[in-house]
């Protein structure tokens, strides 16, 4: 139960960026006082085997944090062919206090890099709502020589914002990247990201705004 609400946190902000947007109600300052409840529905991917991911909402339900043990991507020296790119998809269904709806305003990433001399390596992450073909991706680069934590934002205008529904409910999908690249690195030598804190926990802030849905 405490893994499937934390990853409820994430799939909350997944709807709110792949909705059409919508003006015509005002946007509340405050949040709901009532609890967001999100349920995860899959996790799939390379970066977040089973029991590696999680999800907590804020208090204030203003945030949501994704937590990830082993979303680790690397290339050179004995590196699996395969390890230069993982992902992680987060299929949430989110649950709003009545007569609110929300949109995911921004999102904090961060991790730590090694890349050598001439390598590089790309954070990416796409937002939608199942069943839609409207995609939000963002993403960013990084280039070698790189050995420090990163941190990068994707943050929308308030006249951007994409609103979840009002009275509906869909199912919202994040997908995550880490990419590396060897470039022109020796072969022998080691490039990696992960996204993580310096405890060896990856954490994702995903930072929502709320509206009142209009009155029937």
């Amino acid at each position: 139960m405490a893994g499937g609400l934390l990853l409820s946190g994430a799939v909350a902000a997944l709807l709110t960026t792949a909705l059409p947007v919508q003006t015509s109600s005002p946007v509340f300052d405050d949040p709901p006082p009532d609890k967001i409840v999100i349920n995860i529905a899959t996790v799939n991917g390379s970066g977040c085997p089973q029991g590696t991911a999680a999800v907590a909402v804020s208090p204030d339900n203003t945030a949501f944090t994704v937590t990830y043990s082993s979303y680790l991507a690397q290339v050179g020296g004995n590196s699996d062919p395969t390890a230069f790119r993982k992902n992680c998809q987060l299929n949430l269904v989110v649950h709003v206090p009545q007569g609110f709806t929300y949109a995911v305003a921004s999102a904090d990433y961060r991790g730590f890099l090694s890349l050598q001399p001439g390598a590089a390596a790309t954070q990416k992450a796409s937002y939608y709502f199942q069943g839609s073909s409207n995609t939000v991706p963002r993403s960013h680069p990084f280039n070698g020589p790189y050995n420090d934590d990163w941190q990068a934002t994707d943050s929308t205008d308030w006249g951007q914002l994409v609103w979840a529904p009002c009275g509906v409910l869909r199912n919202f999908n994040i997908n995550t990247e880490l990419r590396v690249s060897a470039g022109s690195s020796a072969p022998d030598k080691v490039s990696f990201m992960t996204m993580d804190s310096t405890d060896g926990d990856i954490s994702t802030v995903y930072h929502l705004a709320w509206k009142e849905c209009p009155h029937s």
